[in-house]
């Protein structure tokens, strides 16, 4: 099934571009330029992905996000931005955004990004990922969670960064380790959690706000 998707950005003529760009692989369910409409729409469709502009009038994407996420919290949101400010990237996670990346993104990286958050992953450009991990370093909390009170110090570290995206290979260089080490860390990450996959995984922390 096709991934439907909802554009909200409140430049008219950069919103015709995406829509041209993404149309032929997904189906774009509509679209808007202000929040008020962008809200009782993405409501009334339930789409499974909204890309979405960070600075707008009245709130701007935090505002949509926060809106949207208390009537239909299935929507995935990922936010695509001028912005590369840290302030701007944890508002929008905080608010309930999967990702975020820059409006210098590729097209095919783009499209690669929507299906990535469809598929339950975090997506950051990899600048932007560096403000997240430093936000959320510590969020876990482990006295209080007798799930994450199996996992090790490393296997937090490891869970942090494959829900937030990160490739292995890129978890390998952040924490100074092996790819295979990566892998047996993950592997028993999943095992202790009684999870099958990343994607899995990626929805348990995102429930758990460690995301």
């Amino acid at each position: 099934m096709t991934t439907r998707v909802y554009l909200v950005d409140d430049h008219r003529l950069f919103l015709s571009g995406v829509r041209a760009e993404l149309a032929d692989q997904f189906d774009i369910v509509g679209g808007a330029y202000d929040v008020d409409t962008a809200i009782s729409e993405i409501r009334g469709y339930g789409p499974d992905v909204v890309l979405i502009d960070v600075h707008m009038p009245d709130g701007g994407g935090i505002a949509v996000v926060q809106a949207v996420g208390e009537t239909n919290p299935d929507v995935r949101f990922l936010a695509l931005s001028v912005s590369d400010q840290a302030e701007d990237v944890i508002a929008m996670i905080r608010a309930g955004a999967r990702g975020y990346v820059t409006k210098t993104i590729d097209p095919p990286e783009l499209a690669e990004a929507i299906r990535r958050i469809h598929a339950g992953d975090a997506v950051f450009s990899p600048r932007l990922a560096g403000f997240v991990l430093d936000a959320f370093a510590g969020a876990i909390p482990t006295a209080e969670d007798p799930e994450l009170d199996q996992l090790t110090s490393r296997e937090k570290d490891v869970l942090r960064l494959i829900a937030r995206g990160y490739a292995y290979k890129q978890v390998a260089r952040k924490l100074e380790i092996s790819i295979k080490t990566v892998e047996t860390h993950v592997s028993s990450v999943l095992r202790k959690l009684q999870l099958s996959n990343r994607h899995e995984l990626a929805r348990w922390a995102s429930h758990r706000r460690i995301v």
